[in-house]
């Protein structure tokens, strides 16, 4: 071992080979532990310090560990799916612009390119180097979702990536602890909100040099002058568990399609999926080719997304790192919605991510059946809302804000589906109390939305109702990318479809439920968000649970007698 003159690696030395090998692999479990629990910390400091919505309350952010080859190691349980596999491959992009033998104490690096990042402009990667006692022993990089990066705004409208905002490219943003000042005025320049976009940025660093400061300590604690002895075993024993678990699937190729709202026209995700000895190869071929509209995805969003779907199923118990992830192969060809070229407008590109997985379980269940849940909402009903110059009518002080929310899981084989939950994202739903402290907004009702959820022996998951307006009576704009409106979540096994969503003002006018539109002044924003879909025939479910749904105002009485056959 790379272990520096401890003493019990002198005991391993001296004991029999088997026993020795036991110690090893109870020490390199201990430091893996540890490991982990230095990128909790790495993400925690970046939540704490962040100045935005999206990452202090929401948790839209991701934290991770990499060797000097550009390999993740670890990542923080804080953080969802599309940042973290996405930010996983984006730091190799790093180290062929900036070569590990360049970089210094102190330096970081930044990008928020969708393609060698996480997929849109508004997420900003920071790549760091961690040194050791003056020795470069590993990369930390992080992400979080900006309220604002300019440009056409936080909807789909754009027709190019050059409308959506700021594009850094892979860049110095601090040299030896001094920040480029040239790089951070173009930045407040160009984004409606620049303390809280200046605010999140230096979070990033900071969380970073929390992630290095604890790795030192942790690698003199156990006696370590590099992570390759570790970082070989993580991803070594990762990949080995992530094969076992792959080999004991049934072998073949699985096919199934989803038909999504789209923009304008709808949009079909075509998925095969291969089980073939090591690995899950997943393969998009036939998906709706790329659009002129911002809902389009980067190949790196798609692996991420689909990656996650496919390891939540398989081998779920396994620590995420660059050991499982390359168990995951996808295949896209060029010019789909799902490997969008440059320059594709992605503005929104989780519309389509965030609908991989329930495109993967389709095929999946055909061959583990009694595993897979039914489709749920996915997508996130996201309440981006804006005022100011040109966004809105009427008088006030001009903000930006995006406020998490979400509509209802599918139900799963054994129980219903979860309500108001944002899977795959796993973000958290930011608290009305927190939107209303930070800009003129009311928001008059937040509830579940009865009888949105699929009906099933297991029902599907429901939504939710939300009502929104200015406080001083003045207008505001949203920038609507929600899904599930004209095509609902499928049931499963006979269970039954989940509720379409609806967006409207209080007037009675129906809104795109893409696209940025006007809340009038005096007039209140209505969102309606879809329910999850139910799971076995919904002649199956025990009355019981449908008494209490009703009682609990879940399901309508009349529901309950049209679905249920409850009397």
């Amino acid at each position: 071992m790379s272990n520096q003159n401890g003493p019990a690696d002198s005991a391993l030395r001296a004991s029999p080979s088997g026993h020795q090998t036991a110690l090893s692999d109870i020490r390199m479990q201990v430091m893996w532990n540890r490991l982990l629990s230095v990128v909790e910390e790495q993400a925690k400091t970046l939540v704490r310090t962040a100045f935005s919505t999206a990452a202090r309350e929401a948790g839209d952010i991701s934290a991770g560990v990499f060797d000097l080859q550009g390999q993740m190691l670890a990542q923080a349980v804080t953080g969802t799916p599309g940042h973290v596999n996405s930010m996983a491959r984006s730091v190799i992009h790093f180290i062929r612009e900036f070569p590990v033998e360049t970089m210094k104490p102190g330096d970081h690096f930044v990008t928020n390119d969708p393609w060698k990042g996480t997929g849109h402009l508004y997420d900003i990667v920071v790549t760091s180097p961690a040194f050791h006692e003056g020795k470069l022993v590993a990369l930390f990089s992080c992400t979080t979702h900006v309220v604002d990066i300019g440009g056409w705004g936080q909807s789909p409208d754009s027709r190019q990536v050059f409308h959506e905002g700021l594009f850094l490219p892979l860049l110095p943003l601090v040299r030896q602890g001094v920040f480029d000042e040239s790089l951070m005025k173009i930045v407040r320049a160009n984004v409606r909100e620049p303390v809280q976009v200046e605010g999140d940025i230096h979070a990033l660093v900071a969380c970073n040099a929390i992630g290095e400061a604890r790795l030192s300590e942790m690698m003199k604690e156990h006696g370590i002058a590099t992570l390759d002895e570790l970082g070989e075993h993580i991803i070594s024993r990762s990949r080995a568990g992530m094969a076992a678990a792959i080999a004991k699937l049934p072998q073949g190729s699985w096919y199934n399609e989803m038909r999504i709202d789209g923009y304008n026209d709808p949009i079909d995700l075509k998925a095969k999926v291969t089980i073939a000895g090591d690995h899950v190869e997943v393969d998009y071929t036939g998906t709706s080719p790329h659009v002129s509209f911002g809902i389009n995805c980067p190949i790196c969003y798609t692996e991420a997304y689909t990656a996650f779907g496919v390891k939540c199923l398989v081998a779920p118990t396994i620590p995420n790192n660059a050991g499982t992830l390359d168990a995951v192969l996808v295949k896209a060809p060029e010019n789909c919605i799902v490997n969008a070229p440059w320059p594709s407008a992605v503005n929104a590109r989780s519309t389509i991510g965030h609908m991989l997985p329930d495109v993967v379980y389709g095929a999946l269940h055909q061959c583990m059946p009694g595993t897979v849940p039914a489709e749920g909402t996915s997508n996130l009903w996201n309440l981006k809302l804006a005022a100011g110059h040109g966004l809105s009518e009427g008088v006030g002080v001009p903000f930006q804000v995006t406020t998490f929310h979400s509509g209802g899981a599918g139900a799963r084989p054994t129980k219903d589906g979860l309500s108001a939950t944002p899977f795959p994202s796993g973000v958290r739903n930011v608290p009305v109390e927190i939107t209303e402290s930070i800009t003129p907004l009311v928001i008059w009702k937040k509830e579940y939305r009865p009888d949105s959820g699929g009906p099933g022996e297991h029902r599907g998951g429901l939504g939710q109702v939300m009502e929104v307006s200015h406080r001083h009576g003045g207008g505001f704009g949203i920038h609507a990318t929600f899904e599930r409106v004209k095509f609902a979540a499928r049931g499963r096994e006979g269970g039954e479809a989940g509720g379409n969503g609806r967006l409207s003002l209080a007037s009675g006018t129906v809104l795109k439920a893409k696209g940025f539109q006007q809340v009038p002044p005096g007039d209140k924003l209505v969102v309606e968000m879809p329910g999850g879909g139910g799971y076995g025939a919904a002649s199956k479910r025990d009355p019981a649970k449908v008494a209490r749904d009703v009682t609990l105002g879940l399901v309508s009485a009349e529901q309950a007698k049209v679905r249920y056959g409850a009397e």
